[in-house]
């Protein structure tokens, strides 16, 4: 009976690396002399739609330019996206159908906090590589990756480490001392404060003033206030797009003078949108961001390739950013096997560039993501930036402005 057992188990381990080739000549699932799949599930309907749609576009415009030049040493991308509407059991049962069934050789892209937190486990029992997520949640990252852990390649910032940046550019940029927080009590919003109050305690001599409310709160009158009767420098907003337009819509309410902050993901139109008749000047506001389009070379790809109406469109430029970085460790297998194995060391091999952005360094396990940001202010009325909002301060990283904070 315990031979049998034995047996079995050696067979399903089996059955679990078969994705990971190593003989001469071949390949990975998902790999063939002409072709190779790779997968995404996002939410392309329901609530995270407006999102979801252009994400995905960023995605096929870039596999479509690689395509168009005859792929990736001979092999064309085909990308096999499935709508999840954002629901984690339906995108966990995406990734079962994309891994098993369609046996795609990596997930490209992989779409929100809730549908990440669902399948991360699943991603890891797989070891198959997992190209950029759509999420700043803290568990994909680390200093040294575990080895369930070395498939996984996140790209985006953690919100832990655009808190750490938020808190070091107000200070640099308007000296203060005692700084307003407002959080909310979900991953992203504790991320966000661990990330200030670490930064805070390195800098020293800070006071913060911190209110922390529901993630879409609809009333937050009373968590104004008490900024506002603080006396607060500034004020640091570290919510998502579901709350950020309501603290905003309500600081101009209450009268409001003080200069807002917040993270790269309400730097966009959508939110301009939201808020643009509730601010009229009455406040700065400014948001950090890791994209921005300098390039003109990459300028003409993208805007070549992406369609039109998605050109301006900071989620499109998401989507262009992960088949990116998919494709740059693609590039490295140039007559190599493309098994699992060799594209995760090929990853390792080098920092590869954003196109938008700065560098990544995949090497020795790292998986931090971004850590250089811009800034960016909020602009509605400009007719030059149809976003709404406009960039003041070229990328830096967190060091740079430490060693800016400390002259």
């Amino acid at each position: 009976m315990k031979k049998n057992l034995m047996f079995l188990l050696v067979l399903l381990f089996g059955l679990a690396l078969a994705g990971c080739a190593t003989k001469e000549g071949e390949h990975s699932q998902g790999v063939f002399k002409d072709k190779i799949y790779v997968g995404n599930s996002a939410g392309t309907s329901g609530t995270l739609a407006a999102i979801g749609v252009p994400y995905v576009a960023g995605m096929q415009a870039y596999f479509n330019m690689i395509n168009s030049k005859g792929g990736v040493d001979g092999r064309k991308i085909e990308f096999i996206h499935m709508d999840d509407e954002c629901d984690p059991t339906k995108g966990k049962a995406a990734l079962i159908e994309l891994v098993e069934d369609k046996k795609v050789f990596a997930i490209v892209g992989h779409f929100s906090t809730p549908i990440v937190s669902a399948t991360l486990a699943d991603l890891k029992a797989y070891g198959i590589p997992a190209v950029y997520f759509a999420t700043g949640m803290k568990s994909l990252y680390m200093d040294k990756a575990s080895a369930d852990h070395k498939a996984l390649f996140p790209v985006q910032p953690t919100y832990r480490a655009e808190g750490k940046l938020l808190i070091s550019r107000v200070v640099g940029q308007y000296n203060a001392k005692k700084i307003g927080v407002i959080y909310t009590s979900d991953d992203a919003g504790n991320s966000y404060i661990e990330g200030i109050e670490e930064q805070a305690r390195e800098i020293g001599g800070l006071e913060l003033v911190k209110q922390q409310i529901p993630p879409a709160a609809v009333d937050v009158a009373a968590t104004v206030t008490a900024l506002k009767n603080a006396n607060v420098d500034v004020i640091i907003v570290a919510a998502m797009q579901n709350t950020f337009p309501n603290v905003a819509k309500e600081l101009a309410t209450q009268g409001n003078t003080k200069p807002v902050f917040t993270g790269y993901l309400n730097a966009q139109v959508v939110i301009t949108q939201q808020i643009k008749d509730y601010i009229n000047d009455k406040f700065e506001i400014f948001a950090t961001n890791w994209v921005i389009l300098t390039d003109p070379q990459l300028n003409a790809d993208y805007e070549t390739w992406i369609p039109k109406e998605y050109i301006k469109n900071s989620n499109g430029n998401a989507g262009w950013i992960a088949a990116h970085f998919f494709v740059e460790g693609l590039k490295r297998l140039k007559g190599k096997n493309v098994t699992w194995e060799n594209y995760i060391a090929a990853m390792e091999q080098a920092p590869i560039k954003n196109p938008f952005g700065g560098y990544i360094d995949f090497s020795d396990g790292k998986r931090l993501g971004t850590t250089e940001f811009n800034l960016e202010k909020f602009a509605p009325n400009d007719p030059n930036t149809p976003s709404g909002w406009v960039v003041v301060d070229q990328m830096r990283s967190i060091d740079d402005l430490l060693n800016k904070n400390k002259k």
